[in-house]
């Protein structure tokens, strides 16, 4: 970005034309001889005499520019400490189509409900790092947790149902996946957000057996219950619990927004950002010329172009 430190000196500006005004005033020549009409040449040497009014005006012009302090300046953004590190997974399986998260005459998936929130969710969480789970009947991290927010938008965007698996739900496996991969990051403090609309019945890992293998590796769980189908409330209240997370049901859109919100509310990033501004000073690449249009005009204005009073 570039401006001026002292913007002020530009309204000195204008007098770069007072060399012109004194150039143009009325001036005899005089020539040995008579006072016969100037010849052509004599002519070209009158035209000719302006460069060094106008060079003038150019050292002037310059010179208040180079008063201005133009300066270039970049902003960096420092981050001292990491933010969160949040996992979010999302309930792929084939009964999240289902179309009772909308009101009235405005149906929505359960699906679509949660990558809609999703999407704000992370938008609003610029510095933390995010990663994106998927699971149904199997789990498996689409995202790994990451600062770059834009991404995983477009990521959670492109989430279709069945992509894990239509027929079944394996809660335990996709916490303990999500688990595995949070327990190395050195964040200081390690999320979990599973959303879901059932209870688990598939995978190899109970879903209990996967919380206290989260808790002891310092991994908070918040479970969210989708939709209006029978959820497995008993279990997703026992994880989240375990961990030291919550349980939410959301039966509609709004709820679910609320449910984030709450969530986003509870838990504050602990990063610290400053921003630090670098300013590359200019205005030598003003000065410079400036002195060199004022010493050639002195010269041409003393020599070959000389005016005669």
């Amino acid at each position: 970005m570039f401006e001026f430190a002292a913007p002020l000196w530009l309204l000195a500006l204008p007098l770069a034309l007072v060399p012109l005004l004194a150039w143009a005033r009325p001036h005899a020549l005089r020539f040995p001889g008579s006072g016969a009409a100037a010849s052509p040449l004599a002519s070209i040497v009158i035209g000719t005499t302006i460069i060094p009014a106008l060079l003038e005006g150019l050292a002037i012009a310059f010179a208040v520019v180079a008063l201005a302090r133009p300066q270039h300046i970049e902003h960096e953004t420092v981050r001292d400490s990491e933010g969160l590190d949040i996992l979010l997974a999302i309930d792929t399986s084939g009964s999240m189509r289902s179309p009772d998260m909308g009101r009235g005459l405005s149906p929505m998936s359960r699906l679509d409900a949660a990558k809609q929130v999703m999407k704000r969710f992370v938008e609003a969480r610029q510095d933390d790092r995010l990663g994106l789970l998927v699971f149904g009947e199997e789990a498996f991290v689409q995202v790994p947790p990451t600062l770059d927010s834009a991404a995983l938008v477009d990521f959670i965007g492109d989430l279709q149902l069945g992509m894990a698996g239509p027929n079944a739900t394996a809660v335990g496996d996709a916490i303990a996946v999500g688990v595995k991969r949070l327990k190395d990051l050195k964040a200081p403090s390690k999320l979990m957000i599973l959303v879901t609309d059932g209870k688990s019945n598939a995978g190899t890992v109970q879903p209990m057996d996967a919380a206290a293998a989260a808790k002891a590796l310092g991994v908070k769980i918040y479970t969210i219950g989708v939709g209006t189908s029978q959820i497995d409330d008993r279990t997703l209240s026992a994880v989240a619990s375990t961990t030291g997370g919550k349980y939410y049901p959301a039966s509609n859109l709004s709820e679910l927004g609320q449910v984030y919100a709450d969530i986003d509310k509870n838990e504050k990033t602990t990063a610290q950002v400053h921003e630090y501004v670098h300013r590359d000073e200019l205005y030598a690449d003003w000065l410079f010329p400036a002195l060199g249009c004022f010493c050639a005009a002195f010269g041409l204005s003393r020599t070959v172009l000389r005016r005669l009073p």
